[in-house]
């Protein structure tokens, strides 16, 4: 009988743990969530991971909808092409929402309006969506039409798909066209350079579905009571759906913190500064160990913003002429040769790109390569020059005591050492002092002292 409470009273203790360990889960489970991404910075490789991985953690999550907070002056198209066509591919609502004092620029402006709800606080703008040549330099006539067209015909697509107003979104493409929140909602009247563009005083149907949300908590509030959407239908998300951010993690941050142009040229800056200090100071071992780390970092965050192989290779033939320069007597012309590849190499480097690089950044980092470059050039001419104080030339003009009497020959002793020595003229006695004035084999040349 005793057996039997035993095993009943166990029974129910693991029975209450099961479901106090279930429970909260399940409540957890039914609460319905907005998964937020934050989108900030250029549209690059980095940028697209993180937004494929958000929405896919989103979708297993079984969330109510995606929320990406975005502010991005533009990007690569490539990146752009991934994130919208994941943005059209998702099994949940994606919501786009530009804060205040944000951009939806360029690249972002595809984004946005490739969006289930297009949503834009009041301060920000969307447009200028003109695209750039990237890696190999400027675009021809032909190729930029050829590229604005494709473009631009993309984007009136994405537009028609969502029932958004497909002469500005093309007009963003073609003309470079820029609209503020209220302008792209159709709250208000478009600028003269729009109407002049657009040939209308309002835009209608609108170009976003919502632009009076000041932040997160005020779109989801808008959602829950229902919008309508420039498709004219109703969008709503459940009344009592809360939000939870997905942030990135330290791999994600690291890459995109690497995919800036700016930290990407000076990664690869120092790089090449830390080779060159190694290959001409051999041993230190540190700079070169820095140097090449930072350097694979560099080429890596270049090859990501498919920057303008012709600028690379510009910089990585100045540090041959620096290294060059060390090692022969150009009188300073490898210098600066090196110099004028190395300004030429930072100046297209990103040229054809949506990037570019901070001109005061730009101009600090050549200006210390050069002067770390000559700081280290005379170092090493100055100990070139120095006279030799080790080793048997190192005795040379070192004073010696005389051990046994130089008549002309005897012994001496100097730094620790007896040697054989001989006499240039005259005779010394032991304990006279002699200067010595050159090395024979094994035997020194000296002078008497006085002389």
């Amino acid at each position: 009988m005793s057996f039997r409470i035993a095993y009943g009273s166990v029974f129910l203790i693991l029975l209450t743990l099961f479901a106090c360990m279930t429970a909260p889960v399940g409540a957890q489970d039914e609460v319905p969530m907005v998964h937020v991404l934050r989108v900030d910075g250029t549209v690059n490789p980095s940028l697209a991971r993180y937004v494929d991985r958000g929405i896919s953690k989103a979708e297993k999550d079984g969330a109510a909808a995606c929320l990406i907070e975005l502010d991005t002056p533009g990007g690569l198209l490539s990146s752009t092409e991934d994130i919208v066509r994941r943005i059209s591919e998702a099994d949940i609502p994606i919501i786009v929402y530009v804060p205040e004092g944000s951009w939806a620029a360029s690249a972002g402006a595809f984004i946005t309006l490739a969006a289930d709800v297009a949503a834009m606080a009041p301060g920000s703008v969307i447009g200028a969506s003109t695209p750039i040549a990237g890696g190999g330099g400027e675009l021809s006539d032909d190729e930029r039409a050829k590229a604005v067209n494709l473009a631009s015909h993309w984007m009136k697509s994405i537009a028609e798909e969502h029932g958004r107003n497909e002469a500005a979104a093309m007009k963003a493409v073609t003309e470079a066209a820029s609209f503020s929140s209220s302008e792209a909602r159709g709250i208000v009247p478009l600028s003269s350079f729009n109407q002049q563009v657009l040939g209308v005083e309002r835009l209608e149907p609108p170009l976003i579905d919502d632009a009076g949300a000041r932040d997160i908590e005020e779109l989801l509030e808008r959602l829950r009571t229902g919008i309508t959407l420039a498709s004219g239908q109703m969008f709503s998300i459940p009344a009592d759906a809360g939000f939870r951010y997905v942030r990135m993690t330290g791999t994600e941050k690291f890459l995109l913190q690497i995919s800036d142009p700016t930290i990407a040229y000076i990664l690869l800056s120092i790089g090449m500064l830390g080779l060159l200090i190694e290959l001409l100071h051999p041993g230190v071992v540190l700079p070169g160990v820095l140097g090449g780390v930072c350097l694979l970092l560099g080429v890596y965050s270049l090859g990501l913003l498919e920057a303008n192989y012709a600028g690379l290779l510009l910089m990585l033939l100045a540090f041959a002429l620096f290294v060059a320069e060390a090692f022969t007597s150009s009188f300073g012309l490898l210098f600066a040769g090196g110099m004028v590849s190395l300004v030429a190499g930072s100046l297209l480097l990103f040229s054809g790109t949506p990037f570019e690089v901070n001109p005061w950044v730009m101009g600090i980092v050549i200006g210390a390569i050069g002067a770390v470059f000559l700081v280290v050039v005379t170092v090493i001419i100055r100990s070139q020059r120095r006279p030799v104080n080790t080793g048997r030339e190192g005795l040379i003009g070192q004073t010696a005591v005389v051990r046994e009497a130089l008549d002309p020959r005897g012994t001496v002793f100097v730094e620790g050492e007896i040697w054989s020595a001989s006499l240039e003229a005259g005779k010394a006695e032991p304990g006279e002092e002699v200067t010595v004035t050159g090395v024979d084999g094994l035997r020194l040349k000296v002078v008497k002292k006085s002389e």
